[in-house]
């Protein structure tokens, strides 16, 4: 295993980071520690969940994930040899069953998430403590035009950042991360950070692959300079870049075949136009098509960490060997041919 800095800190994390959006809902309590106790096997101490996995979201099902990874971690000996990342969930209109619909990034509301995550957790701090998504409207989840809607603009950035500088004095949390950023919510919260003597966010998570390469464009210069580094999600485009759902093909169990009408931007056919020239590149190179997409993103120099996520021991294990696969100019020569004949066609 590979391991980077976590931003500025002195943290050391796995260039592999284990997600875990299908425990609850595509795998069970067992299959998850299952895939949890090999990854750590592997070199991999990072994990990855959110207090609304897994996924699709539910009433029902919400929390099961951090329940099954709290059952998991009780058990181990070496919490403090681990990187535990969970996400909080802003106000959405579509969520009403997160702390009596009111889940906003204000400071009591976010003390009620960071306590209800510790104890499905099991744990007495979080590692990484991050912001699911803006609250104000703004470009995320494939959105890539922009209206501005200041009445949209949710619980000011400072009075957030101030909530999770409580946090981390009360040592529940260590440090803080955005996801589903934007190049000036980035700007903006270093410069809060940096003016208010507030916590500096260290990471953020926000989608990166072969099909949507959009991070590169404002935000990838951030987290190279500003050691805000790329926590990447969805290396493989929901599985798309295996080439399992080519020619309209779809395998039981898999996500797309259970779920299409939530993941739609990744099951277009401008998708698999460019996936078949992706898997066909592979296959030219006796390459595994998604090693060679999870090879790509792992390769990049904003990338701190790359979240896999699987639902059975062969992916996992497949997709934590891409670690060992170095791509070499050639190949990196032509998926830029590719990528600029169609880029980012699942933004």
């Amino acid at each position: 295993m590979q391991y980077r800095k976590l931003g500025h800190t002195t943290i050391d994390v796995s260039l592999i980071c284990l997600g875990s959006m299908t425990w609850g809902e595509q795998n069970t309590e067992a299959e998850a520690h299952q895939q949890l106790d090999f990854a750590v096997e592997q070199g991999i101490n990072f994990i990855d969940t959110a207090e609304l996995y897994p996924s699709p979201m539910g009433a029902e099902t919400q929390g099961k994930t951090e329940k099954y990874m709290g059952s998991w971690l009780k058990k181990r000996p070496d919490r403090e040899k681990l990187i535990i990342a969970t996400k909080i969930c802003p106000a959405t209109l579509h969520i009403k069953y997160l702390r009596g619909g009111n889940n906003r990034l204000d400071k009591k509301n976010m003390q009620l998430a960071v306590d209800a995550s510790l104890k499905r957790l099991q744990t007495d701090y979080i590692d990484l403590y991050q912001l699911h998504w803006p609250e104000r409207d703004a470009n995320y989840f494939g959105r890539m035009n922009y209206y501005h809607a200041p009445d949209k603009d949710g619980v000011p950035m400072e009075e957030t950042l101030s909530a999770l500088n409580d946090i981390i004095q009360a040592g529940k949390v260590r440090y803080a991360g955005i996801s589903n950023e934007t190049p000036w919510g980035v700007s903006e919260y270093l410069r809060l950070s940096r003016e208010l003597n507030l916590p500096r966010v260290v990471s953020i998570q926000n989608p990166y692959n072969l099909l949507n390469r959009t991070f590169e464009i404002g935000l990838a210069e951030f987290a190279h300079r500003e050691k805000v580094g790329l926590l990447a999600y969805s290396p493989m485009g929901f599985g798309v870049l295996s080439g399992k759902y080519l020619d309209g093909n779809r395998p039981e169990g898999a996500r797309l075949t259970l779920f299409a009408d939530r993941y739609e931007r990744y099951a277009t056919g401008t998708a698999d136009e460019c996936t078949r020239q992706y898997v066909n590149l592979a296959n030219e190179r006796g390459l595994d098509p998604a090693q060679m997409s999870l090879a790509f993103v792992n390769q990049q120099p904003f990338v701190t960490s790359t979240i896999i996520g699987a639902t059975s021991m062969e992916q996992l294990e497949a997709n934590i060997a891409s670690v060992n696969l170095k791509l070499d100019k050639s190949v990196m020569k032509r998926i830029e041919e590719i990528h600029k004949s169609r880029p980012n066609p699942c933004p």
